[in-house]
């Protein structure tokens, strides 16, 4: 198959990488507004392009990838399923076009893949077969208090977080953070029902938006979350607590921090979902590759058997909403 990857940066980068693990024989195309980009990826085996356009006409890619700032996705989007290509791209933060390259996707038969990476972590899939376990035998509910954090300027240390999209208020880290973060959430315990919000302000960061937020969601379910979100923690940080009476689970961040408390012994212990996973050394300890791998799998399945994603832009609706809500 022929890919058109939109967006070379980092996650255009990861993505061809990956891409090129799960269908080696595949030829990459990439297309991006900076030349120093361009000239990177050419160095990478992947054939720059100067525009969509040129390459829809050049070279009748099978499937395409957005992999540019957020708030850029909706028009690339339209454009690429105008000229009947398949999509996939990553998480959006807005709700640009929605409605419009939904109901194009439809008219046009179209494959759309919208990326929620953390639905495809072996740690939330464990904690989401364990609860959902734990209520079909007990009838009885639990809550859970979740702490993500990483100062901004280490996001990506190899620039600066001014030319990086999580400096603009729309698409802001935090928001980023949300929007990781909350489709797995939803879905394991449902929509939010209720919300109340704190703010603070604790760096002196040159953004528009702040810092730091702590709130607390009721779900449909019942289950009631705790949440800190920030863009200030010296160390990155991914705590997850989930508790209820005979069900304790902990998962600080990495395939090596996953633990559920034995009632029996008193202890907690450890649960091994990888054996082995990939780790890209420029990102904390938290990012895993094996997920991007199983997304991207997942992408190709459905291109090639019509299969059913785990994530769609209807429930994503729903999950921007929320953001809204709480990134007010």
């Amino acid at each position: 198959m022929d890919f058109l990857i939109i967006g070379l940066g980092s996650m255009g980068k990861r993505r061809a990488r990956l891409l090129r693990g799960l269908e080696p024989d595949s030829r990459l195309f990439g297309e991006d507004t900076s030349p120093e980009l361009r000239e990177q990826a050419e160095s990478l085996g992947i054939s720059a392009i100067s525009s969509i356009q040129e390459a829809i006409e050049a070279v009748h890619p099978d499937a395409a990838l957005v992999c540019t700032a957020p708030a850029t996705h909706s028009a690339i989007i339209h454009e690429l399923l105008e000229n009947n290509l398949p999509v996939f791209t990553e998480l959006n933060l807005l709700d640009d076009g929605y409605k419009e390259n939904t109901i194009l996707a439809k008219v046009k038969n179209l494959p759309l893949f919208l990326s929620s990476t953390m639905l495809y972590r072996k740690e939330t899939q464990f904690i989401k077969e364990q609860v959902c376990t734990f209520r079909n035998s007990t009838g009885k509910g639990v809550n859970y208090l979740y702490h993500i954090g990483q100062y901004l300027p280490d996001w990506h240390p190899w620039e600066t977080y001014k030319n990086f999209f999580v400096s603009d208020r729309r698409t802001g880290g935090v928001r980023e953070i949300l929007g990781i973060d909350l489709p797995w959430l939803v879905d394991l315990f449902g929509d939010a029902e209720c919300v109340h919000v704190e703010e603070s302000r604790l760096t002196d960061l040159e953004i528009g938006y702040p810092d730091a937020i702590t709130f607390i969601l009721k779900h449909s379910s019942g289950t009631i979350g705790t949440m800190v979100v920030d863009v200030t923690s010296p160390k990155a940080v991914r705590h997850f607590e989930c508790f209820g009476e005979g069900i304790h689970l902990f998962w600080e961040g990495s395939p090596k921090e996953l633990y559920r408390y034995n009632n029996e012994t008193k202890e907690k212990e450890y649960i091994d979902t990888y054996g082995v996973y990939e780790h890209d050394s420029r990102y904390s300890d938290n990012i895993v590759e094996n997920a991007y791998v199983d997304e991207l799998a997942d992408f190709l399945s459905l291109l090639k058997n019509g299969s059913t994603p785990l994530w769609s832009f209807e429930k994503d609706q729903r999950v921007i909403d929320l953001i809204n809500t709480i990134d007010k």
